[in-house]
């Protein structure tokens, strides 16, 4: 349970950061947003691992670092931080958007798969991998991936890596259906994939 509690938490600061300085439009939101992310690793990275984000779970899950039994609940956990940490923005910020950004799908799909191949294959190599085991970096590693990737590709996708941040953006108004829809199969995809690339280069180590 106390991993589950920490995914949670994990997962609502950064949708709640991703939110509020989207929603506020802060011109450093990228920073904010991996800052957050990085925070919350260093936070939580040893009880959990620190996932914050379905897509790595899986990936994570594939490599066999994780139990098939807290792959649901992580996922639970997730998905269900995202929405709590939605409904509290708009909250605050007030009513939604009157439309949701217009992203390209395949240009979505695209940018959404290939960031969240990096930041899942920096996960693996930075937290999961022995010889990087007890490093003090790998916060840093991920949350600068995800800063990264939001500067680089935002404003082609919306940025979210992250299935948990796309149901947070959509349940703000930020994102359509058919966005969410992206987060949910480019990211997983992209997770996927770097898991698989990840024991090709190497092995059962």
């Amino acid at each position: 349970m106390k991993k589950y509690l920490v995914e949670f938490i994990g997962t609502f600061f950064l949708v709640f950061t991703v939110g509020m300085t989207v929603r506020s439009g802060a011109p450093l939101a990228p920073l904010a947003i991996g800052a957050s992310l990085m925070v919350m690793i260093f936070a939580g990275g040893h009880v959990s691992g620190g996932h914050f984000n379905p897509a790595v779970t899986l990936a994570v899950f594939v490599r066999g670092k994780l139990e098939t039994k807290d792959v649901v609940p992580y996922w639970v956990a997730q998905f269900l931080a995202g929405l709590v940490a939605a409904l509290i923005v708009t909250f605050l910020i007030g009513p939604k958007p009157a439309s949701p950004a217009l992203h390209g799908t395949i240009p979505s799909a695209i940018v959404e798969f290939l960031f969240t191949f990096a930041l899942a294959w920096v996960v693996l190599n930075v937290a999961t991998h022995k010889s990087t085991a007890g490093n003090s970096f790998y916060g840093l590693a991920i949350g600068t991936t995800v800063m990264t990737g939001a500067i680089a590709v935002g404003g082609v996708s919306g940025g979210a890596f992250n299935p948990a941040v796309g149901l947070g953006v959509f349940t703000m108004g930020l994102e359509s259906a058919k966005q969410l829809g992206v987060y949910l199969g480019a990211d997983l995809a992209g997770g996927l994939v770097a898991a698989l690339t990840y024991k090709v280069v190497h092995g059962a180590d």
